[in-house]
């Protein structure tokens, strides 16, 4: 029965190739650094999982109700700010995905620089309330505000803020495995030497 709990030891070490370079893989596209490194069964499952986990939370983060004559988009829960009353920290997890969340950067410099966000939105920060929605000059007048995302889409934009932060943080185990390799436990040269000569301590005469 003991058998059953020993570590187990590896036969052959796993080639991780660059692990800089996999790592990096890895944090732009989840199992994207296990791909390269040829470990296919890992990178399915971190990307079906983290890849899956943050739609989710895109999914919550986005109008459910489009009915309510509200139209807030898709996946308002992703976006990257540092205004004086808007420090989105949550996107320092989010970032950890990596390019799935890179567009928010892209939508916080055009906002910021007075430009029309793209995709109606998608990623873009909430527009400052301190401009009014039907201010002419402001090409982005139509985008919601903070109040608005959290009037109309209720908890569903705290938990969809939630998964997404899971998702970003998960990806770093993956990145971690990517660069380290698997854990394997260590091989006591005494248990070398007794299977090289075929003998173990109980097989030994008193």
């Amino acid at each position: 029965m003991s058998e059953f709990f020993e570590p187990q030891k590896a036969e052959q070490p796993i080639d991780l190739k660059d692990p800089a370079l996999a790592a990096f893989l890895a944090w732009l596209i989840p199992g994207l650094g296990h791909l390269y490194q040829g470990r296919k069964a890992k990178a399915g499952l971190f990307f079906v999982c983290i890849i899956g986990t943050f739609l989710y939370g895109m999914y919550l983060g986005s109008d459910l109700d489009p009915g309510d004559g509200k139209d807030l988009g898709i996946g308002r829960v992703v976006y990257f700010s540092w205004r004086a009353n808007d420090k989105r920290l949550p996107y320092l997890c989010q970032a950890g995905i990596g390019l799935p969340v890179l567009p928010a950067l892209v939508q916080a410099n055009r906002m910021s620089s007075g430009k029309e966000v793209w995709c109606g939105g998608l990623m873009a920060p909430p527009r400052d309330p301190s401009i009014r929605a039907s201010d002419p000059n402001d090409p982005n007048s139509d985008q919601p505000t903070g109040d608005d995302l959290h009037r109309y889409l209720h908890r569903y934009y705290e938990l969809g803020t939630v998964f997404t932060m899971i998702a970003g943080l998960l990806n770093v185990l993956a990145i971690f495995d990517a660069w380290a390799g698997p854990v394997f436990a260590p091989i006591d040269e005494d248990d070398e030497d007794d299977d090289e000569s075929g003998e173990t301590d109980a097989e030994i005469p008193a």
